[in-house]
């Protein structure tokens, strides 16, 4: 079936049951349902975890023993801790020695006792407020007026500023620190020292050199003793060395920080192994810190990484398999067109499958920690994946189900962390699954699909283990079971959702034709009291459409079923159908064949309302509304040619055909044949097999011609295969029966009475009836009985 043909295809159904008919509009709203359900889909995918429980204090009471479900390496965090602290204790101190801060003090002294020098050589009328500053700048000191005057009278000449350098030089030049206690008690930890100027490492044995701030200070005021100077000229001296001196040995805190957290860097993490089936914590102990932390690695091991690159990406893959998918099928599977309804259905069914299965991971979880003696994951295997593929078989067809197969399963391999086992396992129990329930029409047939699925479990489980390089175990035992469970939970699950599915979406799957093929029916019930050849009429078509759906593979049930209801619109007006008059007049004599063409096309439009009413699905009423399609109503359409004047009016023939659509499916062409030739056999005279298959010949040949099966995918080799299987049927309702002679008294009796004893032979009714085309328009006839002769009488044994 070609795009085009298609599109027309749905909508024509639009039209006719109410959906939108814009292509463009239905496009759209497909691409926005499959985003909607990429999203769904992402956000069930993506959080994973099990029921491990978070203890959040040590000393809690265990409700139940847990052990490990896999094996994990998990990092212990204070011993990791610890080992780091550690190395980062064991990396020695950084200090920075100034070595330039002694030459810089002795300079500013050195400028101090010149500046005091130029005073004495040229004592300018200078006030003691403007010199006094600039004196306090050089030494750095602040100084009142009676320390200023004795340093004015100090025996300066050009010699002592440097004979006082020379003094302090080794004082300064020494690594001054500023507490000797504490340093000595970092040296012995270890330490390194920078020179802070050139950015070098200081060799060890300056470390020998070093002093404390005091001490420096002592040994300053034993070099100034040796100047010839006053006591109270010696102590302002040393007060102003006092003030230059500074520690010139520092500790670098930022260095050192820095080489303690490369140390931490350099530490790798401190792992220890829990291995599967490990007994973490028993029932009623109160829970440590080590198992409180063994728990968390176990639930936090469940999770994926759930950044937004795992989400985007997931999401990216999720729309790309959806979208190619259904443009896919959409384009080259001819079975594959499904409206709003049927996208709606399959997204529900694709996200309530995904959170079904979410559940029963966290189900299976739970049961491997309290049974620990199996395996969490064999518990996996009794989860129902086959459930969407049936339920899209019996609800729609095989090749959506295929399609939906392939998505679901390749999206399950991402939520069991990318395992081709289980997509396998998946792929294979959905297909026999979906095979399984191929035109089911009873619900033990849900339960024969489950235990092929059972079964077909078991074998992939053995097979997925041996693969694995695996013996024989005991685990593997628990795994077929599993298995065979995942089998008849799919069947039980299937049957109880059908009837919630038929109810929500109005489908009409197989088990609610069974329903529907009910004789006490209500609607069927109507059609027997009130148009009983009608009913007859039905159930011969239905036996016909049955036996050529067969033949032809098509869907026997619905083509019965359908059958059955094609022709409820007869109700509302049955004595103007042949088939329903009783041997009354015919009511179209007093009509003009237009009215009697429009009460015939009528009574499609109201078997349409009726089945509707009577909530019959979408299938039955197109059926109903396909199966006459835009076919010619011949008999009223001559007779209008017959009673118009060829120069005043020309008959349409557009107002004398059906109004269709075209049969779309092949179970709507088989009512379309059947019903036509039910009808013509009727008007056969001697339906012999030569005649009836003649007849059926004609017919299937007219309706081809006529271009009724153009919409559907009845193929040459189809139309030989019904036509075999209609002249079968007819063959067998027409044939000869024996004809059974009165008995002899009676046939005296009556010879005694002076009357003619007669031989009664099958008579046939020929019943042309004006709302087809039939294979022979001949009125209303009863055949004659044959003339009465001796050789009837020998044969009734009457001499």
């Amino acid at each position: 079936m070609t795009k085009e043909e298609k599109s027309k295809v749905l909508r024509s159904r639009a039209r006719f049951l109410g959906y939108p008919i814009n292509q463009k509009g239905r496009d759209q709203m497909a691409g926005w349902m499959l985003l909607v359900v990429a999203v769904l889909l992402t956000l069930i995918v993506v959080p994973k975890g099990g029921l491990i429980p978070d203890y959040h204090a040590p000393g809690d009471i265990a409700s139940r023993d847990i052990k490990s479900p896999r094996d994990l390496l998990v990092e212990d965090i204070p011993l990791t801790r610890a080992k780091r602290e550690e190395a980062a204790n064991a990396v020695p101190l950084v200090y920075d020695f100034d070595a330039a801060a002694g030459s810089q003090a002795i300079k500013r002294i050195k400028d101090g006792l010149g500046l005091l020098l130029q005073r004495q050589e040229n004592p300018a009328p200078t006030e003691l407020g403007e010199f006094l500053p600039l004196l306090e700048a050089d030494f750095g000191v602040p100084l009142t007026e009676e320390e200023y005057q004795p340093l004015l009278s100090l025996p300066l000449d050009h010699d002592l500023p440097i004979a006082v350098g020379d003094l302090l030089r080794p004082v300064f030049d020494r690594p001054i620190v500023a507490s000797q206690q504490a340093f000595q008690e970092q040296q012995r930890k270890g330490l390194v020292v920078f020179n802070r100027n050139a950015g070098t490492e200081m060799p060890p044995q300056l470390l020998d050199k070093a002093t404390s701030l005091n001490d420096a200070l002592a040994d300053a005021k034993e070099q100034l003793g040796l100047l010839d100077v006053s006591e109270a000229q010696r102590q302002i001296l040393l007060k102003v060395v006092q003030q230059q001196l500074r520690p010139n040995l520092v500790y670098n805190e930022e260095a050192t920080e820095q080489r303690r957290q490369e140390a931490r860097d350099q530490i790798t993490p401190v792992l220890f192994q829990i291995k599967k089936g490990e007994m973490i914590v028993r029932e009623g102990e109160r829970v440590t810190a080590d198992q409180i932390m063994k728990l968390r690695a176990i639930r936090d091991s469940g999770r994926d990484n759930r950044n937004f690159e795992t989400i985007a990406g997931l999401l990216i893959c999720t729309l790309l398999l959806l979208f190619v998918t259904y443009l896919f099928g959409n384009t080259n599977v001819s079975k594959f067109h499904p409206d709003s309804r049927d996208l709606l259905f399959l997204s529900v069914v694709f996200i309530a499958l995904f959170i079904l299965i979410k559940i029963s991971i966290f189900i299976a979880t739970g049961m491997g920690n309290t049974f620990a003696y199996v395996d969490s994951s064999a518990y996996f295997y009794a989860i129902p994946f086959a459930v969407g593929a049936m339920l899209i078989r019996i609800v729609l067809n095989s090749e959506t189900a295929l399609l939906f197969t392939v998505c679901f399963t390749l999206l399950i391999g991402v939520l069991f962390g990318n395992s081709l086992m289980i997509v396998l396992f998946a792929l294979i129990g959905s297909l026999v699954g979906a095979h399984g329930v191929r035109h089911c029409q009873q619900r033990t047939t849900l339960y024969r699909a489950g235990l092929w699925i059972g079964l077909t479990n078991m074998a992939l489980v053995m097979g997925t283990h041996f693969l694995a390089g695996r013996s024989f175990e005991l685990m593997l035992l628990w795994k077929l079971g599993f298995g065979f469970l995942g089998g008849i939970f799919s069947a039980v699950i299937v049957n109880g959702t059908i009837p919630l599915v038929e109810s929500v979406f109005k489908y009409t799957t197989d088990i609610k034709l069974l329903e529907l093929a009910n004789m006490n029916s209500p609607i069927l019930r109507q059609l027997m009291m009130e148009a009983p050849g009608t009913y007859h009429h039905s159930i011969l078509v239905g036996n016909l459409a049955e036996s050529a759906a067969e033949a032809i593979n098509a869907n026997p049930l619905l083509a019965r079923v359908a059958a059955y209801y094609h022709d409820i619109g007869k109700i509302r007006k049955p004595l103007y159908f042949i088939e329903n008059s009783g041997g009354q007049r015919n009511k179209h004599d007093k009509l003009a064949p237009s009215m009697s063409a429009l009460i015939l096309t009528s009574h499609v439009k109201d078997g349409i309302e009726l089945a509707r009413e009577h909530k019959l699905g979408s299938e039955l009423i197109d059926i109903i509304q396909q199966h006459h399609g835009t076919t010619l109503i011949k008999f009223f359409y001559d007779r209008a040619k017959n009673q118009s004047d060829p120069g005043v009016h020309q008959v349409s023939e557009r107002d004398y055909r059906y109004h269709g659509p075209k049969p779309q499916t092949r179970e709507a062409a088989l009512i379309m044949l059947a019903d036509a030739i039910e009808a013509a056999s009727r008007t056969l005279t001697d339906p012999t097999p030569a005649r009836i298959q003649g007849m059926v010949q004609k017919l299937i040949n007219n309706i081809f011609i006529d271009g009724q099966l153009n919409e559907c995918d009845l193929t040459l080799k189809d139309l030989n295969l019904i036509a075999k299987s209609f002249n079968r049927v007819l063959s067998s309702s027409f044939h000869h029966r024996v004809d059974y002679p009165e008995p002899v008294h009676i046939v005296r009796e009556k010879m005694e009475a002076g009357e003619k004893p007669v031989l009664k032979e099958k008579t046939r009714i020929k019943c042309a009836n004006p709302d087809r085309k039939s294979a022979d328009q001949a009125p209303d006839t009863e055949t004659a009985t044959p003339e009465d002769s001796s050789e009837d009488l020998r044969r009734l044994g009457i001499s």
